[in-house]
C-alpha cells in the first residue's frame, strides 16, 4: 500500500466527524465544554445607569463651577437604590454601582468634594456623563455574544452568569478509549525484566484527550496475541467508546496484530501508512460508529499521531469552530537537511529575539524513542516532502505543542 500524504490521512480521519449530541448542563460544569448553539443576553447590563465611583450624584448644570454648594437629599449604595429624584440644587451621597438617581447625570467622586453631611462643597467641576456607566454599556438582552462551536473559557463562564444563564447547551464529551499492546510493556514503578520497558505512551495521550475535552476509558495493555488484542477491541465497543486509539502493534511484525485483529471485528480501513516521520505505520478505520486510530508504538510516534490526527477529531465531534491546528511562521535556529518523500515533524524549542522574531530550534537527536527531547520541545517544526537543505536564518512553519 502506498504511503498516504499527511492531508489526505487528516481528510479521512475527519471525513464524516459530526458533533456529538447536544446536552443541557449547569453553569459550573461547563468549563472547557463546546456550545452547541449560540447564546444570547437574557438580559441588559448594567439594568440602569450605574455609578462607577465613589461620590455624589449631581445635575452637571448645578456642579459646573468650583466652590458651588448643594443640598445632600439621600444616599444610594449598590443595591438599594434612592427613591426620589434629584432636583436643582441637590445631591445625592452615592456609592460604586449605585443606581444613579432621577434628575443625576453626573457623579463628583469624594475626593472633589467638602461635606459637612447636610451640605457639598464641589471642588472639581462636573461634565455631563462624567463617572456613569450607561445602561447596556455591556451588552443588551437579546445580544449573541457566545457562539455555537465557542470552547468555554474561564471568562466566557463569567460573561454567560452575566448573562443569567445557569445553564447551558453543550456538545456530549467524545469518549475516548485507549489500548496499549506489547508483550514488553510493564507500568510504571515496577522494575522491567529483561528486554522490558516501562509503558509511557498511554500517559500521554490521555491527558492529550482530556485537555481537549474527551472522557477517556483505559483498556490497559493487551499482550501480544490475537486473542488479548480482540477482546481488548471489544471492551471498547461495550464502552460505547466514540473513539478508539490502540498504540503500539501497528507496524509489519510477526507480533503486530492490532490490524488483523480490527479486520477480523469488521473494521473497514481507510489507510496504514502515512508518509509522516515520525508515525509511518498509523492507521485509520471505522468499526461500526466507532472509529479507530492505530498509533505506532515508540513514544514519539505515539504522541505526535496523536496530537495531529486524534485532537482534531475530538474537536471535530465536539463541534469545535476550531478544529485543525494553526501553523505559525518562524525562522530556523540551526540547519537543516534535505527531506525525503515524508513529510517531517522535528521537536523543536521556541525562542524570541528582542524584535519578536520567533525562533526554532530542532532538538539535537530526532529518533522517535527519545521521551525527554519531546518533553523538552515546545513545537513541531514542519518540514514538506522533498523540502532542500535550508539553513538557520531561512523562513519555517511550526505547530505549537500543549503546554
Amino acid at each position: 500500500m502506498a504511503l498516504m500524504p499527511v492531508s489526505d490521512a487528516l481528510a479521512a480521519v475527519l471525513a464524516g466527524a459530526e458533533p456529538l449530541p447536544e446536552e443541557m448542563i449547569a453553569l459550573d460544569e461547563a468549563f472547557h465544554r463546546v456550545l452547541a448553539r449560540d447564546v444570547a443576553a437574557r438580559r441588559t447590563q448594567p439594568p440602569q445607569a450605574m455609578s462607577a465611583m465613589d461620590g455624589y450624584a449631581v445635575r452637571a448644570a448645578d456642579a459646573a463651577r468650583v466652590d458651588a454648594q448643594l443640598t445632600v437629599i439621600g444616599e444610594v449604595a449598590a443595591g438599594r437604590p434612592f427613591a426620589g429624584a434629584v432636583g436643582a440644587g441637590e445631591a445625592v451621597r452615592i456609592f460604586t454601582g449605585g443606581v444613579v438617581p432621577d434628575g443625576a447625570d453626573a457623579v463628583v467622586i469624594q475626593e472633589d468634594t467638602v461635606t459637612d453631611g447636610k451640605r457639598v462643597t464641589i471642588k472639581e467641576a462636573a461634565t455631563r456623563g462624567r463617572h456613569i456607566r450607561p445602561a447596556g454599556i455591556d451588552f443588551h438582552e437579546g445580544d449573541v455574544l457566545l457562539r455555537q462551536g465557542t470552547r468555554l473559557t474561564d471568562r466566557g463562564l463569567a460573561l454567560a452568569a452575566g448573562m443569567n444563564h445557569p445553564q447551558l447547551p453543550v456538545r456530549r464529551r467524545p469518549k475516548v478509549a485507549i489500548l496499549a499492546t506489547g508483550d514488553e510493556l510493564v507500568m510504571p514503578g515496577t522494575t522491567p525484566g529483561h528486554g522490558q520497558i516501562v509503558y509511557s505512551n498511554g500517559y500521554a495521550l490521555h491527558a492529550l484527550a482530556r485537555s481537549e475535552g474527551a472522557d477517556t476509558i483505559d483498556l490497559g495493555v493487551a499482550a501480544d496475541t490475537l486473542e488479548a488484542t480482540t477482546a481488548g477491541i471489544r471492551r471498547a465497543r461495550q464502552s460505547g467508546a466514540d473513539i478508539l486509539i490502540t498504540t503500539g502493534g501497528a507496524s509489519v511484525g510477526d507480533h503486530d496484530l492490532v490490524q488483523q485483529a480490527l479486520q477480523d471485528e469488521g473494521t473497514s480501513m481507510a489507510f496504514w501508512k502515512i508518509a509522516m516521520r515520525p508515525g509511518k505505520p498509523m492507521m485509520h478505520g471505522r468499526l461500526g460508529a466507532m472509529r479507530v486510530i492505530g498509533l505506532p508504538g515508540n513514544p514519539v510516534s505515539s504522541y505526535v499521531c496523536g496530537f495531529l490526527f486524534m485532537v482534531p477529531l475530538i474537536r471535530a465531534l465536539s463541534g469545535h469552530s476550531l478544529v485543525h491546528h494553526c501553523r505559525e511562521r518562524a525562522v530556523l535556529g540551526r540547519d537543516v537537511r534535505a527531506n525525503d518523500q515524508r513529510e517531517d515533524y522535528l521537536r523543536a524549542r521556541l525562542e524570541v529575539r528582542d524584535d519578536g522574531t520567533l525562533i526554532a530550534v530542532p532538538v539535537d537527536h530526532q529518533d522517535s524513542s527519545l521521551l525527554a527531547n519531546l518533553a523538552a520541545a515546545q513545537a513541531l517544526l514542519v518540514r514538506p516532502p522533498f523540502a532542500p537543505k535550508a539553513e538557520a536564518g531561512a523562513p519555517c512553519e511550526v505547530l505549537r505543542l500543549p503546554v
